[in-house]
Parts: structure tokens; C-alpha cells; sequence
């Protein structure tokens, strides 16, 4: 495969690769390049602009693994972070995944690892184990049932009541589960995504005032989606206006919403999606500064590298993966297989 000229500027931080600017000639390299090596660009909501419009296809990454498995490309790029290009070698192992960079992490999924995991179940032999899809291979792997954030609460009405469950490892999330089905018996890890969970309710009141007819979109990851409730039932906003929801469920209510103004507590790659599903709606973010550095070192140099030397390929012991797999087959057969981010 031949090199582009651009490619010998890259240059490796510690932050990311470096080294081309994200212009129509870049966009028109990566996909001829993409073509060469009959390969699939997955981008997630929460990547850059640039990304995100050089993709085949863009979405949470559950419906990226989705497709990942279904498409006919037998080489799948994944731009998002690690987790996500493992649900897709899970569900497509016989497919080459590429990163286009592994270290591309998650803080959320790195806050249980699968000795922990073991620990708490042990202690807790009986329960049934809800792993948020936002988690490694291995977690997945001594995990019941799988899901994301647009059909947790339904997974966990799935398990009979009398069931102790041990729900993993977003304590929002978590938290929101609780509330929504009255289960005192849900067990929380104390897990958090640190951008999410920055997006704090002082910032949340504060944006409600200065827009007090705008709707709210929440993700129930963030630290501010008690918050939101509690503004709610003060009738600081209309109930009616305030949504807890997924990043999918946030566009499916982007494209119905009357309202010409929404406030969106969520990683901020999200609003790129949101103005172009509706591009009369003013969304602002609560946070501004609620950006994913992880998500952010997938940068137009590492695409183009990634193409190029075919790295950062992602791989999965096979037993971990069956059993892994098990848990998220069992994830999309329950309720609605939305949003996760």
C-alpha cells in the first residue's frame, strides 16, 4: 500500500499522532486508502468533527459493533476508544479490528477490572452480574447480561425481582436504574466516567437559568442528572422538558423536538451529530470543556497511519471472547439495543 506524502509528517505524542490537518485532501486520502485495504470507518458521536464526517458510519458504539459484525469489509477501523473495537472483535472475531490508536482508553471502563469483578462476586455468589457495555473484554466476560444506557433499565427488570444484582461500573447510571425501578436491591459500583461525572448540577442550575426555556438532554452518566430532577420537581424547568438519555436517544429526540433551544449534558464530540440531525436547534453545551481526552487522540494522523500500516490491531483471547460474547448477545435480545455513551 502506498504511503501518502502527509503520512511522513506524523509524529507520535503522548497525547496522540500528530502531524496532518483534517482538509478535503486528507478526507479523499483516508478514504482511497480505505477503499485499498476494503476497509469499514466506524467513528463514534464523541469523536472530533473531522472524524466523524470522514466515516462511513457514525453512532454509539454498540451500534458500531452492531454494524461492524453485519457489514461485508472484512477489515473494520474503529475510531473511538478500546472497549468499543473489543465489543466489535466479540461480535465480529472473525474480522481484523484496527484502532487507530490502542492507547486510546476509557477511564470508566478502567475503574473495575475482572479481579474485582471476581471479588464482589464471590461476596455476592447469588446475584446476577449488569455490566454497562462501557467495559473490558475480561469484565464481560464474568458478566450475566451486558447493556447500555438506553436499555439498562430494562435489563435489570429482566432479572427477577427477588434477584440481588451487581450493576457495573458507572455509579450514575447505576443510580438512575435504582430510581427508575424501585430495586433496593441493585448493588452499585462506585465506578464513574471523569467527563461525565464533571458535568456538575452548580453548572447545570447556572445554564437553566441564563436559558430558562430550554430543554434539557442528560445523559444518566453525568454527575448532574439528579441534579436535573431536583430542578424538575422545584419547577425551576417544565418536568416535560427534562431528558435523561442515552447518546442515540438524544438524537431521535433532536429530530422531534419543538423546542428551539437544548441544554446537552454529554461529552461535547456529541453536539457535531445533534446540529446536523437538527440544524435549527441552538444545542449548547452545559460543560464546554466536557471533552474526552481518550476520544480525542483519534486524530486525522492516526487515521491515516492506521490505514496505512494497518495498526493498531485489537485482539481477544478466544475464551474470553465466547464468553464475552454471551453476555452481549444477551444485551441486544433485551429491550431496546440503543445508545450507550
Amino acid at each position: 500500500m502506498t504511503a501518502p506524502a502527509a503520512l511522513a509528517s506524523v509524529e507520535r505524542t503522548a497525547t496522540g499522532y500528530i502531524g496532518v490537518e483534517p482538509d478535503a485532501n486528507w478526507a479523499q486520502q483516508v478514504r482511497e486508502l480505505a477503499r485499498e485495504r476494503g476497509a469499514v470507518l466506524l467513528a463514534h458521536n464523541y469523536q472530533t468533527p473531522a472524524i466523524q464526517d470522514v466515516a462511513d458510519h457514525v453512532g454509539d458504539s454498540l451500534a458500531l459493533s452492531r454494524i461492524a459484525a453485519a457489514c461485508e469489509e472484512n477489515t473494520i477501523v474503529f475510531c473511538g476508544v478500546h472497549f468499543m473495537a473489543e465489543t466489535a472483535k466479540i461480535l465480529a472475531p472473525h474480522k481484523t479490528v484496527l484502532i487507530p490508536d490502542a492507547r486510546a482508553g476509557c477511564s470508566l471502563a478502567d475503574s473495575i477490572d475482572a479481579v474485582q469483578l471476581a471479588a464482589w462476586k464471590a461476596e455476592h455468589p447469588d446475584a446476577v452480574v449488569v455490566s454497562y457495555v462501557n467495559t473490558t473484554a475480561e469484565v464481560k466476560a464474568l458478566t450475566d447480561i451486558c447493556c447500555t444506557s438506553s436499555n439498562a433499565v430494562e435489563v435489570v427488570e429482566s432479572i427477577p425481582a427477588d434477584r440481588e444484582v451487581l450493576f457495573l461500573p458507572d455509579q450514575f447510571l447505576g443510580a438512575h436504574v435504582r430510581r427508575v425501578t424501585g430495586r433496593d436491591n441493585v448493588l452499585v459500583w462506585a465506578g464513574e466516567c471523569h467527563v461525565h461525572a464533571g458535568i456538575n448540577g452548580d453548572e447545570l442550575a447556572a445554564q437553566v437559568q441564563a436559558h430558562p426555556d430550554a430543554e434539557l438532554f442528560i445523559h444518566p452518566e453525568c454527575g448532574c442528572a439528579t441534579s436535573a430532577l431536583y430542578l424538575a420537581g422545584e419547577g425551576a424547568v417544565p418536568a416535560e422538558r427534562v431528558k435523561i438519555l442515552s447518546t442515540g436517544g438524544m438524537l431521535d429526540a433532536a429530530r422531534t423536538t419543538g423546542s428551539r433551544e437544548v441544554l446537552v449534558a454529554t461529552e461535547v464530540g456529541m453536539l457535531h451529530q445533534l446540529r446536523k440531525a437538527a440544524p435549527n436547534v441552538d444545542f449548547r453545551a452545559v460543560n464546554e470543556k466536557a471533552s474526552c481526552k481518550y476520544m480525542k487522540m483519534i486524530t486525522p494522523a492516526a487515521l491515516l497511519r492506521c490505514l496505512v500500516e494497518g495498526a493498531d490491531e485489537v485482539h481477544v483471547d478466544a475464551e474470553t471472547a465466547r464468553l464475552a460474547s454471551g453476555a452481549v448477545r444477551r444485551m441486544i435480545a433485551i429491550g431496546r439495543p440503543g445508545g450507550d455513551e
